[in-house]
C-alpha cells in the first residue's frame, strides 16, 4: 500500500528511485506535531523496504527545516501528561531516529533554513546533510532545561564532529552557521540556498543508481562497529563481505568494467 501522509508531502519518482519528503508546515517552520513524529516513524520504516525506492530525500518547505517540536502543539501538551505519557512522547521522539538509521536506503538531509532542537537530531541521523548557506543549526534542548542528550543526540554527534564540538554543541545549545556546521564536519555540503534542492537531489539520485543492498549492509556497518572490537569488526565485515560477493551487483560490477560501460545496478 503506498505511503500516503497527511503531515507531510511525500512523493516517489520511479524513474530515479528517489523518495521526497517535505515537512510542510512552512508558516511554523516546520515544526513537529504528534502527528508529524508518528508520521514520519512509519514512513522510514515501510521505506526500509518500499519497492522502487533506493534513496531518500527530506527537506522542508518554506524557509525553515525543521524548528523542533511545537509549542503549542507539542510542549503546552506536555505538562499535562503523567511520567508514563511523558516517557511515552520520548520513546516516539527515539523510535524516529532509529527508524531512520534502520532505513537501508540511504537518506539525504537538504537543510534548507532553520534546524533547531529535534530537527537539528533528524538531521544529524540522515546519512548525508546537504545544507543552504543561510541554515543555521542548534541543538537547543539545554536552552528550556532538558539535557542536551536528547533523542540520541549524544550518540550521533560525537561520531559526527568528536567529542569537543559534540559537548559544545549539546551544552550550550547555540545556533552555528552553516560554513561553521560544514568546519566541524556536521554537513557534507554547503550551497547557496537557489542550489540546495538540485545538489541534494542529484546527491540521492547518484546513491539511487549504486547497489542498494552494498549501501544497505555499509549503513548497518556504520550503526553497529561503534560498538564492536576490533576483531569481532572485521569478523562481522567478513561475514558481510563473502555474502555480497555473492549478489549479482558484483558480477555486474565487473562485466560493466570488462565492456567498458557504466554498471546497471539492482
Amino acid at each position: 500500500m503506498p505511503l500516503a501522509p497527511t503531515s507531510f508531502l511525500y512523493s516517489a519518482d520511479a524513474g530515479t528511485g528517489v523518495a521526497t519528503i517535505t515537512l510542510n508546515r512552512p508558516e511554523r517552520l516546520n515544526a513537529l506535531t504528534f502527528q508529524v513524529y508518528e508520521e514520519l516513524r512509519d514512513a522510514f520504516r515501510v521505506l526500509d523496504t518500499e519497492p522502487g525506492v533506493r534513496a531518500v530525500l527530506l527537506t522542508g518547505a518554506g524557509r525553515g527545516f525543521c524548528s523542533g517540536g511545537d509549542v503549542a502543539d507539542i510542549i503546552g501538551r506536555l505538562f499535562e501528561r503523567d511520567p508514563q505519557g511523558l516517557l511515552a512522547f520520548t520513546r516516539l521522539t527515539c523510535d524516529l531516529i532509529l527508524a531512520i538509521r534502520r532505513c537501508r536506503r540511504p537518506v539525504v538531509a537538504a537543510l534548507n533554513g532553520t534546524t533547531a532542537g529535534a530537527g537539528a537530531v533528524i538531521a544529524a541521523a540522515c546519512d548525508f546533510r546537504i545544507a543552504a548557506e543561510t541554515a543555521k543549526i542548534a541543538f537547543l534542548f539545554v536552552r528550556v532545561g532538558l539535557s542536551g542528550a536528547d533523542m540520541g543526540a549524544a550518540w550521533l554527534l560525537p561520531r559526527l564532529v568528536g567529542l569537543s564540538y559534540a559537548t559544545e554543541l549539546l551544552m550550550t545549545g547555540d545556533f552555528i552557521s552553516a560554513s561553521r556546521a560544514h568546519e566541524i564536519g556536521l554537513y557534507q555540503k554547503v550551497v547557496p540556498a537557489n542550489e540546495l534542492l538540485p545538489v541534494a537531489r542529484s546527491v540521492a539520485e547518484r546513491l539511487a543508481q549504486g547497489p542498494s543492498a552494498a549501501l544497505a549492509v555499509t549503513k548497518d556497518a556504520l550503526n553497529r562497529e561503534a560498538a564492536m572490537d576490533l576483531e569481532t569488526a572485521l569478523a562481522f565485515e567478513a561475514e558481510a563481505q563473502a555474502e555480497l560477493m555473492r549478489h549479482p551487483n558484483f558480477r555486474e560490477s565487473y562485466d560493466a568494467f570488462v565492456a567498458k560501460r557504466e554498471p546497471r545496478f539492482t
